[in-house]
């Protein structure tokens, strides 16, 4: 009765988790099918792992381990790819407007890109927040930061966002 309440549980884990972390294993290694091995090494480590150590932190520890193991691949490669595409989601409703959707998938790329060029830290635990939806608690404790810490990444890297996109648009108006 235990192996199947533990397996119930992982198999709960692999539903809620799994697409979130692939989306953050991809963010980090660039890779969707290096991201989609790191996400099977990651629920591996889970189904090893004695229920009660985890339960009540399960998204902690995934994410955390799923970092790690994100990071040690990377590290292995030896190079520090990172994925700037970004799907645009077509606009809902009736507005498929072939020029809106061009117009989105722009500004999606524009975003995608300068988010690339953000420092590590500040780009990390804005996908955490933005992309996987962690609080500042969760994403301090799957980076180590303080949740202050974390605060003043999310700001700086928003504040940077804001600038840079300000400047580009200054720019090609002035171009136009």
């Amino acid at each position: 009765m235990q192996d199947q309440s533990h397996e119930d549980w992982i198999q709960d884990a692999l539903e809620r988790f799994e697409r979130r972390l692939c989306l953050f294993a991809a963010r980090l290694l660039g890779d969707p099918e290096r991201a989609r091995d790191v996400v099977q090494d990651t629920f591996l480590e889970l189904c090893r792992q004695p229920r009660e150590r985890i339960e009540g932190h399960l998204a902690e520890w995934l994410f955390t381990v799923c970092r790690n193991r994100a990071l040690d691949e990377r590290a292995k490669e030896n190079h520090m790819q990172q994925s700037t595409q970004t799907s645009a989601s077509t606009p809902a409703g009736s507005d498929l407007d072939p020029a809106r959707i061009a117009e989105t998938k722009e500004e999606s790329g524009r975003i995608a890109r300068l988010v690339g060029r953000l420092p590590e830290p500040q780009r990390e635990v804005l996908l955490l927040k933005f992309q996987q939806g962690l609080s500042y608690r969760e994403i301090g404790s799957l980076t180590g930061h303080s949740v202050s810490n974390v605060g003043f990444l999310l700001h700086r890297a928003m504040k940077a966002l804001r600038e840079r996109m300000a400047g580009e648009i200054q720019l090609e108006e002035a171009e136009g």
